[in-house]
């Protein structure tokens, strides 16, 4: 969070200059890539287990019908 962002909130009562709209933009889009980075990193982790859950599951069958 910038210093900009800490002296303005979107409820206050003057209006914000182009700086504190331009920093306050550029703080939602950092917030906004570090959130997608973290759904990004949990979707890859899912389907891992979910590759490994299959892959497990598939040996058991093939055992199951060859043994």
């Amino acid at each position: 969070m910038t210093e900009i962002h800490k002296k303005y909130r979107l409820t206050s009562t003057e209006e914000p200059t182009d700086e504190m709209l331009q920093a306050l933009m550029e703080d939602v889009a950092e917030a906004a890539r570090e959130s997608n980075a973290r759904a990004e990193a949990k979707k890859q982790r899912m389907l891992q287990d979910a590759a490994h859950t299959i892959a497990i599951r598939r040996a058991q069958r093939k055992a199951t019908i060859h043994g």
